[in-house]
């Protein structure tokens, strides 16, 4: 069942790309800023009388600004916790550094993110996205998921699993099949994506801890969300606010930290997203959780829906932080209420 599921998602992305990538390509916006004048040019000779001198400057300046190439707008979006562009926790349909109206291949974006989950737990992110035709996205992410307490919870059980953190990877898929304003009408950005997530070293801990996350629903170390998300950017007050909408079907359990179970469920998320001025941004998001395994006590609760404000800073057209506070009620055997992390990026 597992693999026709993947197969299913497979082709199903390929059905959605193809017809992007052989269709043309739209501004953004929001994302495609054109490059400042450049400066006027020198004045013509001394015999010129001033007038002339002055109309064959400005002649000349417009020429070479029209020739010139588009400046680089602002690095946004932000990557989110998994590694594709977005907020903290969620994805837009944007997509990361796509490049001028025409580039086939765009620059790579990287980014850190470091969050702090309490009770000793944290999560640190490298992550790189890469996309092509302005169209495809695809990235990679190694996540490592500090544990904190729960391995002092199972040892209480009586067992000693012999690890105090596992790390996640995530390969990530996302085509944009429709483009913002296509048709002529106002529609909505919206991107499909893939997201093949691999945990190593969470069948280790279910084989030391006793099989107890075995019993409760766990049944692989691999899973793939799949994700539909629509953005659209609306001037309010004269600055760009973007809504995000979008589905996500998954099996994972806390990401895919804890592994992955045999139910699938479909869960909403959203954001929407204020451009305060060109190079600040503050955004709100909500991430729906649902509970593939059962509880074990004092070691794994149900899981919470997440919510969190951050606010992104664009230093320059490459370098950008993000911070941000997280409410993502229980985290195993823990709260993770009022927890924060912090994002370097760079768009080359």
């Amino acid at each position: 069942m597992s693999s026709l599921r993947y197969a299913v998602g497979f082709v199903a992305m390929l059905a959605l790309t193809v017809p992007a990538l052989a269709g043309g390509t739209k501004d953004l916006g929001l994302f495609d800023q054109s490059a400042e004048s450049t400066p006027l040019l020198a004045m013509g000779g001394e015999s010129a009388g001033w007038l002339a001198q002055v109309g064959q400057a400005a002649v000349a300046a417009e020429e070479e600004a029209e020739a010139a190439p588009p400046g680089k707008p602002p690095p946004w979006p932000l990557h989110n916790i998994e590694g594709v562009g977005g907020g903290l926790i969620t994805p837009t349909a944007y997509l990361s550094n796509p490049g001028p109206k025409g580039t086939v291949i765009g620059r790579p974006a990287v980014s850190f993110t470091y969050v702090y989950l309490g009770s000793q737990k944290s999560a640190q992110n490298i992550s790189i996205t890469e996309t092509f035709w302005r169209r495809v996205e695809v990235g990679y992410t190694l996540s490592r998921f500090d544990m904190g307490t729960v391995p002092d919870a199972i040892s209480k059980m009586g067992f000693n699993i012999k690890r105090s953190d596992v790390y996640m990877n995530v390969f990530n898929l996302r085509a944009m099949v429709i483009e913002e304003n296509s048709f002529g009408l106002p529609t909505p950005a919206v991107t499909a994506g893939m997201h093949f997530k691999y945990t190593c070293g969470i069948r280790t801990i279910d084989n030391n801890g006793g099989k107890a996350l075995s019993s409760v629903g766990f049944k692989r170390s691999n899973g793939i969300d799949y994700t539909l998300t629509a953005s659209k950017t609306v001037p309010i007050v004269g600055r760009p606010v973007i809504f995000s909408a979008g589905l996500r079907n998954s099996q994972a359990a806390q990401l895919g930290y804890l592994g992955f179970g045999d139910s699938c469920a479909t869960t909403v998320e959203g954001s929407v997203i204020c451009l305060v001025t060109d190079w600040m941004g503050v955004g709100y998001e909500f991430r729906q959780k649902e509970n593939p395994y059962d509880r074990i006590n004092n070691v794994l609760g149900d899981e919470n829906n997440w919510h969190a404000i951050f606010v992104g800073f664009a230093f320059n057209p490459n370098f950008t932080l993000g911070l941000g506070c997280g409410f993502f009620g229980n985290l195993a055997n823990s709260e993770g209420n009022g927890v924060w992390g912090a994002q370097l990026k760079y768009e080359f």
